[in-house]
C-alpha cells in the first residue's frame, strides 16, 4: 500500500509540473545573474536569487507567489528576482555554493543580495515554503525583512 501511495504521489507531482516550468532549464545561470545584477544596480533594487527546479511543487509555488500572488506587484517593484534551475541537484550547484549554498537542505532556496551584489541573507531549509503556507504575504515579508534598511 505504501508503494502505491508513493507511486501515485509521484505521478501527481509529475502531472502538476508538466505545464508549468518557471525555471529555465537551458539558461546560462551565471550570465542571467550577471545581467540581473547590472539591472539591480541601475535600479538600486535588492536582488533575490531563487534556486529551484520544475519538478519541485514548493519551487513552483514560490515562483507563482512571486509572479501572481497578492504581493507580486510589490515584489516586482522592490526587488530584482532571478530564478536559477538546479535540476536534480546536478545543475548550477557551483552557482548556489557561491551564494552561501541556500540549497544545502533542499529547495527552494534563496540568496538575498544588496543592489551592489553583497550577500545579505541565505534562506534556511524550508523557509520559503513555510513563508508561503503561513501568510498571504509571507514571501514578500521574508524578502522585506532581510533587505530593510536599519532604523537610525
Amino acid at each position: 500500500m505504501a508503494k502505491y501511495y508513493l507511486f501515485m504521489t509521484l505521478l501527481m507531482s509529475l502531472a502538476a509540473c508538466s505545464g508549468d516550468k518557471p525555471y529555465n532549464e537551458h539558461a546560462n545561470a551565471k550570465a542571467v545573474i550577471e545581467q540581473a545584477a547590472s539591472e539591480a544596480k541601475l535600479q538600486k533594487k535588492p536582488m533575490i536569487i531563487i534556486f529551484g527546479a520544475n519538478w519541485c511543487p514548493d519551487c513552483r509555488a514560490v515562483s507563482n507567489a512571486i509572479e501572481n500572488g497578492k504581493d507580486a506587484t510589490k515584489i516586482a517593484k522592490e526587488f530584482k528576482i532571478v530564478k536559477v534551475n538546479v535540476g536534480d541537484f546536478n545543475k548550477n550547484i557551483e552557482v548556489a555554493n557561491s551564494y552561501g549554498n541556500p540549497i544545502a537542505g533542499g529547495i527552494p532556496g534563496a540568496a538575498i543580495l544588496t543592489f551592489d551584489h553583497k550577500l545579505l541573507y541565505v534562506t534556511h531549509p524550508g523557509e520559503l515554503s513555510t513563508a508561503i503556507r503561513n501568510s498571504e504575504n509571507g514571501v514578500y515579508s521574508l524578502f522585506r525583512q532581510h533587505t530593510a534598511s536599519p532604523v537610525i
